[in-house]
């Protein structure tokens, strides 16, 4: 039996011009993350990013510290995020029907984090329980299918007994992956999915054409080291 290591970036830069670039923070937990692992003795036999540049640092940082560096990461567009900005200037209009200040929260996301985070919640809802197929938004399904197209790929690739592979990944594929595998409802996995940690790591188990979860969010690389601040969402 082999195990799949789904690892989240580290934190981007909400805010800024560019999202898709890790912060200090976020490369400060990629080399923690990195770090424990190489303490625990752990190595991975291949590893993967999706093709989000947040996703293939937070790879780099983490192999260097484990003393793999060489290790190359190979990029399967199947772990991308969600077109996030797509879901969101697709139900904007509705959730402004509720909330009136949203668009401005989503253009000033830096200032007002926690208004940001009820407005995207809210355009995420609307996003994953609309099966009216009346918009040019792809659905929540079609994005889970795309992730586990590539988890399929990836236990083909890797059929041998014992492989550690990591998935230097995303929130939003982590959360599909979980819906894969429990069958819950996509408004359960999301109420998980808000409790995601930067640079945390879901293992899953896989057996031929058989996937279990394991562990979902550890953060023990980060817990390791008593500081609050190191955690983050975003």
């Amino acid at each position: 039996m082999g195990s799949i290591y789904l690892i989240r970036h580290g934190q981007a830069s909400l805010g800024a011009a560019n999202y898709d670039v890790l912060s200090p923070l976020g490369v400060q937990q990629s080399r923690l993350c990195g770090e424990f692992y190489q303490q625990q003795g752990l190595r991975f036999d291949r590893t993967y990013a999706g093709e989000m540049q947040r996703q293939i640092d937070t790879g780099r940082h983490a192999l260097a510290a484990m003393q793999q560096a060489d290790t190359p990461i190979a990029i399967d567009a199947a772990f991308n995020e969600y077109h996030s900005d797509q879901v969101v200037s697709t139900y904007l209009p509705k959730v402004i029907e509720r909330i009136p200040e949203a668009e401005y929260f989503i253009q000033n996301a830096g200032e007002h984090r926690k208004e940001f985070q009820r407005v995207f919640s809210s355009a995420i809802t609307l996003w994953i329980t609309d099966d009216s197929g009346s918009t040019d938004c792809p659905p929540w399904s079609a994005f889970v299918e795309q992730v586990a197209a590539g988890l399929r790929r990836v236990m083909a690739e890797n059929a041998g007994s014992g492989q550690n592979i990591a998935i230097f990944t995303s929130g939003g594929t982590i959360t599909a992956a979980l819906q894969l595998i429990t069958q819950m409802p996509a408004t359960s996995a999301f109420e998980l999915n808000w409790q995601i940690v930067n640079t945390s790591v879901s293992r899953l188990q896989y057996r031929k054409d058989k996937l279990s979860l394991a562990a979902f969010n550890s953060q023990a690389h980060l817990d390791v080291h008593q500081r609050s601040e190191w955690v983050s969402y975003r």
